[in-house]
């Protein structure tokens, strides 16, 4: 080791030995270029004008070779000088601008515009595809599979809504009788009714009742929404999400977890859930929270004005299945409370064909004298066709029994009371 001011001298604040060793003296290293090159300064830090680009300068060009270049300009991929060129000559040569148009139009059709917004079933395309891969180690039943795709759907939409989408305004429309009813409140507010109604089926799997107090036994939909707004000191806020989603988490996880389909007498989906003035097994009830959660999904996206799909096929299916089984007893209802044509005496055990179209249909016989017959075709005496969408429509309420676009056929009586029994199939 060498002594002081040998080579070997090491300072702590000059780690690399580049200092000098003292005023006036030039060590080898100061004259070494530095290990770690400086970076390298910009033009438009120095403050020194910037160098001028010169503008293309257009070629001169026969008219026979500028039209063959239309299709280059066309795609964008000529050189700057030809594109220069190019647009010159469409001013002057009405022939080649409408060609030049032409051209222009095509590429766009080859490229065409796409919406920044994920396709809403994404989500639902992406486990589909997971699940058929790899089936899940608890799998969600199959008559609950609706409602876990429609609550993801509506979460998702909600997810980037600001204050004022919270807060924008809602109607609620259903029919009672042979009225139509409609309740104003905000897109918060209807969540906080998805909440409230879906704590029926909360309930009934020994879940906490969001309602509290305020659910108590025979209260319907209706009843429990209304005291449920007015427990609230303020009106609902986007503090409201948190708590829906955990409570579909809650009892989708609740009925995996069961290990069992519901098919059987004793299995989970024949678990009776209370609606106040009527009951369904989980299994239907599990289909109609899907089905309201899709109607006030769509009455959402409306007051924010964004477009909002219909359920995938499948679902669609189980949500038209739901309805149909439930029209005789709506159509019993109606004919107690005198507002449906008595049963005919010359025809018993009447039926009618409800044909649904589009994605989801099929074919129900509708029984139309007793809400536990069967219907059959050899007594069918009326015929209807609607769509998938427009029957959906009119089991929520959204569009009247005369505005209804439906193909009919045969008895007239029947098949307005038909309708009228899907519309009283809605409420809040």
């Amino acid at each position: 080791m060498s002594g002081p001011g040998g080579p070997d001298r090491h300072d702590p604040y000059d780690p690399f030995g580049d200092e000098p060793d003292g005023p006036g003296q030039t060590g080898g290293a100061a004259e070494a270029a530095p290990r770690i090159p400086t970076p390298r300064s910009s033009v438009e830090d120095t403050g020194a004008p910037l160098p001028d680009v010169p503008a293309p300068v257009p070629l001169v060009l026969e008219h026979r070779v500028l039209k063959s270049l239309l299709g280059a300009w066309a795609l964008a991929a000529c050189s700057p000088e030809e594109a220069v060129a190019v647009e010159d000559h469409l001013g002057e040569c009405g022939t080649c601008a409408e060609e030049a148009l032409r051209l222009r139009d095509a590429v766009g059709l080859l490229h065409p515009e796409e919406s920044l917004d994920l396709d809403p079933m994404l989500r639902a395309r992406v486990l589909e595809g997971c699940l058929t891969r790899r089936p899940a180690r608890i799998p969600v039943p199959a008559w609950a599979t609706p409602y876990d795709a429609e609550t993801a759907r509506l979460d998702a939409l909600l997810q980037d809504f600001g204050d004022p989408e919270w807060h924008a305004p809602v109607r609620l429309r259903w029919y009672e009788g042979d009225e139509q009813i409609s309740r104003r409140t905000t897109v918060a507010g209807v969540i906080a009714h998805l909440t409230c109604v879906d704590g029926l089926v909360a309930r009934s799997l020994g879940l906490d009742d969001p309602a509290g107090p305020a659910g108590r036994e025979g209260r319907g939909p209706l009843e429990r929404t209304e005291a449920y707004w007015k427990t609230s000191h303020v009106p609902p806020t986007r503090a409201v999400r948190a708590p829906w989603r955990d409570q579909t988490h809650a009892v989708i996880r609740t009925v995996s977890f069961a290990g069992e389909d519901g098919s059987g007498a004793g299995g989970t989906g024949q678990l009776p859930v209370s609606y106040g003035d009527f009951a369904l097994p989980l299994r239907d009830a599990m289909i109609d929270r899907a089905f309201e959660c899709w109607v006030h999904a769509g009455d959402i996206a409306d007051a924010v004005d964004y477009p909002y799909a219909a359920p995938s096929p499948r679902h669609l299916n189980r949500m038209i299945d739901l309805a149909a089984r439930m029209l005789p007893v709506s159509l019993a209802g109606r004919r107690q409370a005198g507002l449906a044509a008595p049963v005919g005496a010359e025809v018993p055990g009447r039926s009618l064909r409800l044909e649904v179209e589009g994605a989801g249909g099929g074919e129900w016989l509708i029984a139309l004298d007793s809400p536990t017959g069967v219907g059959s075709a050899e007594r069918e005496v009326a015929h209807v066709a609607l769509d998938g969408v427009e029957f959906c429509r009119l089991a929520a309420g959204h569009v009247s029994p005369e505005e209804a676009a439906a193909g009919q056929l045969g008895d007239r009586q029947a098949i307005r009371d038909v309708l009228r029994a899907t519309a009283s199939l809605s409420r809040m």
